[in-house]
């Protein structure tokens, strides 16, 4: 912006200072005509004051109409009192056709409702929505509105300025970042499946064949060895002890187990298990399921979980976990929630660096991908609280006729 200041009154019978002043007084009537000027500095009662010049919006309605986004200005009842350009491009609508029409038009039903309560007067630090404008082709486009109340400038109601940023590219790249990580999450279960195969078909069978040589061993020593029996008796207490540690390994690397004894029965595995190695309290309710889960629902809620008890042990200091398995209505839900050091979500990397897994994305995705729900609360020094909630499929949840028992027949 800027500021033309007036010249100062020169000395009497100074001619020479007459003329310089009456120059710089026509540079600067110059420069207000041709809109290089927008406010002047001026000498009231309280000092000196800046006045404003009609027109001074110039600069500032070229920079507006050149922008890459959208630009707006709305009334309360979402009528538009001003569009730029790149909106216009943006809903393919001339741009005659948008100023005093109404907003609403433009957006979808089930937008409306997050727009009317941003344009209330008490939204008066703005906001920030994400929605989907209609173009004229009928075509829906992913936009994030950032809106802010104006000043009335001489209208009689609140007015709102926004402005409409296209979020396509941005959506493209948040959808391949998805297809990525899914990808990454079945190479991983895939390379853990074989992973577990060669620990149980090959590792755990040579640890068998050792375990059964020193027993052999431990029994062909004489008695009088006593020093050697105890070596060889704690050898094979060793391999015996290794054989169970590579079978964990293998469980958790392909929880093939989730077949054979089910879901709630593998979170009681896991949960025991991690109590065992870290002493934290664990608490597990699970509701009775009484229906078949689907294999990829299963191993979702497993791997959560897993990770989860990983985090904590790693990072939350915690005392206390509670892990509660539920069915409301249609969805199978399973809240996980620890008494530790808690952090914050919105600044907490999805990706723990140098630790190997993904995280929070990671069980992110996981949840996503059997098109559930995954949501982080969590408080510093105050606990976090992990819930997961995914719809059954309908073919599961349909009630079906009790098949009937069959007669017993006596001889």
């Amino acid at each position: 912006m800027k500021t033309a200041r007036p010249p100062r009154p020169a000395p009497p019978g100074d001619h020479a200072g007459l003329r310089a002043r009456l120059a710089i007084a026509e540079e600067t009537l110059r420069a207000i005509r041709s809109g290089e000027v927008d406010s002047m500095l001026g000498a009231g009662k309280a000092g000196s004051q800046v006045f404003t010049l009609n027109g001074a919006e110039h600069p500032y309605r070229m920079l507006i109409e050149s922008m890459n986004e959208g630009a707006l200005m709305l009334t309360a009842d979402q009528t538009i009192l001003y569009a730029n350009l790149c909106f216009a491009r943006m809903v393919k609508f001339p741009l005659e056709q948008i100023i005093s029409s109404s907003f609403r038009g433009f957006l979808a039903a089930a937008d409306l409702a997050a727009l009317r309560l941003s344009l209330k007067p008490a939204a008066a630090v703005g906001a920030k929505i994400q929605i989907h404008l209609l173009s004229g082709d009928g075509s829906p486009m992913p936009a994030s509105l950032s809106i802010r109340p104006l000043a009335r400038n001489g209208f009689p109601g609140t007015t709102f300025g926004i402005i409409v940023t296209d979020m396509t590219e941005t959506r493209a790249g948040e959808e391949l970042l998805r297809t990525f990580s899914r990808r990454v999450v079945q190479a991983q279960e895939t390379e853990r499946g074989h992973v577990a195969v060669k620990l149980h078909d090959t590792v755990t069978q040579m640890l068998c064949a050792v375990l059964v040589r020193s027993q052999m061993l431990v029994d062909q020593l004489p008695a009088r060895h006593r020093p050697a029996r105890g070596e060889a008796k704690k050898l094979h207490a060793i391999i015996r002890r290794t054989i169970k540690e590579v079978e964990c390994i293998s469980r958790n690397l392909h929880p093939s187990v989730l077949n054979h004894i089910g879901l709630v029965a593998s979170l009681h595995g896991i949960s025991t298990e991690f109590a065992r190695r870290t002493g934290v309290s664990i608490k597990l309710v699970c509701a009775k399921l009484t229906l078949r889960l689907p294999a990829g629902i299963k191993l979702a809620l497993y791997r959560i979980l897993q990770e989860t008890l990983r985090n904590i042990e790693k990072h939350a200091g915690a005392r206390h976990v509670t892990v509660h398995l539920t069915k409301p209505g249609h969805h199978i839900q399973l809240t996980i929630h620890d008494d530790g050091i808690g952090f914050d979500p919105d600044h907490h990397p999805a990706r723990p660096e140098g630790k190997g897994g993904f995280g929070l994305l990671g069980m992110r995705e996981r949840a996503t991908d059997v098109g559930g729900h995954f949501k982080v609360s969590s408080i510093l020094h105050a606990g976090t609280e992990i819930e997961v909630r995914i719809p059954l499929p309908s073919a599961i949840t349909t009630p079906t006729r009790p098949a009937r028992k069959p007669v017993e027949k006596r001889p």
